[in-house]
């Protein structure tokens, strides 16, 4: 009999899609509600701020029973009574959704990571002590930056030294008590303006020097965190492998894991959650790439871009206005080396842009 899992957070399409091809029937509670969203699952409902969610996952059970509920970006905490949770639960969670306590956690278990900057002692990176995504982190050379990101914010923060390298992550699947490494990914982030340190798409795999200690540190990082199912690592590769955080949900880096190691991640998280873990990491077959394009300017979608269903994810409904600096839509890359997959991606990304405004 075919099972019904509830997918609920800020965006699920890709966990949505995973699971649909896992051979479930889905439902999801999502921010955005992309027109390929529809294309996974059964039933959905949207909302606007989080606070809005418990309201929406009460209008999913009022039509629809749940045999499993997954929630990923932003509801991570959330408390569903009466449902099966296939995750971590909230009190293991809470820890790695407070950067400060996470900083604790890397102390405890030796592993290299950024230190609390020395008050006054610049450049530091300062980011909020909760949040995901990196869109409001930002390096800080004065006293008087530090003071407009507190006015521009007015959230508790954290600074911590500032370590040059590359951004990466490991996407890992967990029993609770030990973990396996399913992939090295490259991020790609922003780059610049207000949001440079946000994530703006990955490569997998990451064929950096320290991608294979990186794998390694995360394998301990996880086990040791508690968490069950899907878990990500992120981390930094300078001359050695910094951690940055813990994600203890479905990460953004589920597409270009499983383009490149075919794996299904949904599937595989749910084995964990029932205690099997797979009993070698995945190879990777190809690079595969993902890309997110943000609006250059407040505009309007108005073309079917269903069209590029093959190259590109989030598509977005005809009408679909958007603010300066929003995501629009997600577009991919595959190659035999990271290059080609890169090309591919630019030529991919040439072909949608054209319609976008």
């Amino acid at each position: 009999m075919t099972k019904t899992v509830l997918i609920a957070g800020f965006a699920t399409r890709h966990v949505a899609r995973s699971a649909r091809r896992a051979g479930y029937r889905v439902c999801a509670v999502d921010h955005f509600c992309d027109l390929d969203l529809g294309w996974s699952v059964s039933d959905y409902e949207g909302f606007l701020e989080l606070t809005d969610l418990p309201v929406a996952i009460e209008k999913i059970l009022s039509r629809n029973s749940i045999d499993h509920l997954v929630l990923t970006s932003g509801a991570e905490s959330a408390i569903c009574p009466g449902i099966p949770r296939a995750g971590t639960c909230p009190e293991t969670i809470q820890p790695f959704l407070d950067k400060s306590a996470t900083q604790s956690f890397f102390s405890r278990l030796a592993v290299p990571h950024p230190e609390i900057a020395e008050e006054g002692r610049y450049p530091v990176m300062i980011k909020p002590v909760c949040g995901a995504g990196g869109w409001r982190n930002a390096i800080v050379r004065t006293e008087e930056e530090k003071k407009a990101w507190i006015e521009d914010f007015d959230l508790p923060f954290i600074c911590q030294q500032f370590v040059l390298g590359l951004p990466a992550s490991v996407s890992c699947i967990s029993d609770g008590r030990r973990a396996v490494a399913l992939a090295a990914n490259e991020q790609i982030l922003r780059g610049s303006g207000d949001s440079a340190f946000g994530f703006a798409g990955s490569i997998t795999p990451c064929d950096h020097p320290l991608a294979g200690e990186m794998m390694a540190i995360a394998e301990r990082i996880v086990a040791a965190s508690g968490c069950i199912g899907s878990v990500g690592v992120d981390f930094v590769l300078s001359d050695e492998a910094v951690a940055i955080e813990v994600n203890p949900r479905f990460q953004a880096t589920l597409d270009t894991v499983e383009g490149s190691t075919g794996a299904n991640l949904f599937s595989l998280h749910m084995d964990a959650c029932s205690g099997r873990l797979p009993l070698e990491r995945p190879q990777p077959t190809r690079y595969s790439a993902r890309r997110i394009l943000f609006a250059g300017k407040d505009c309007v979608v108005r073309s079917r871009l269903d069209r590029f269903a093959a190259i590109a994810a989030d598509i977005p409904h005809p009408g679909t206005e958007f603010a300066k600096g929003d995501a629009m839509i997600s577009v991919f890359g595959y190659g035999s080396s990271r290059d080609d997959a890169l090309l591919m991606l630019d030529n991919h990304i040439s072909i949608i842009r054209q319609y976008l405004e």
